[in-house]
């Protein structure tokens, strides 16, 4: 294990002591990006409503990690594959409703998500020639707009 990811292991070990959770600590490094697994009995609670945990677990890794290095490091901390599950069903979601732009020629909203959802969308889209996406909205109430291309 390199030395960035044993001190990435040490300190989410340090952040789930502190929150008296006990979790299985994997991590991978990928295209400069540090993934952390958690495994745990409670998934849920670290998930959260739509992976808000998840992002804030993130988060206060991300700042610990720059505390620790000095620097930036890009981590993404998945807990039982629930990002990939979660970019699967917004990939049909998506699907879904460019389906229901075509045949109706009507904008289609999506419900507020992250910046990382949001992308998720854009990026199935980008290639799709008779619909576009757009992101309107402010803060925690930004979600993505369907229209047809015209």
């Amino acid at each position: 294990m390199a030395a960035k990811d044993k001190v990435i292991k040490e300190l989410t070990q340090e952040l789930f002591a502190q929150l008296q959770t006990k979790v299985k600590i994997e991590i991978e490094e990928q295209e400069q990006t540090f993934i952390i697994r958690l495994t745990t009995d409670e998934p849920g609670i670290l998930i959260g409503y739509h992976g808000q945990s998840l992002v804030a677990i993130q988060q206060i890794l991300t700042l610990m990690a720059f505390k620790k290095f000095g620097e930036w490091v890009r981590l993404l901390v998945d807990v039982g594959d629930y990002r990939e599950k979660r970019k699967e069903s917004l990939e049909q979601m998506a699907k879904s409703l460019a389906q229901k732009v075509k045949l109706s020629g009507q904008s289609q909203v999506f419900p507020p998500m992250s910046s990382f959802e949001r992308r998720i969308i854009h990026l199935v889209l980008a290639e799709d020639n008779e619909v576009k996406t757009v992101s309107e909205g402010e803060g925690d109430q930004r979600h993505v707009v369907l229209k047809p291309k015209s």
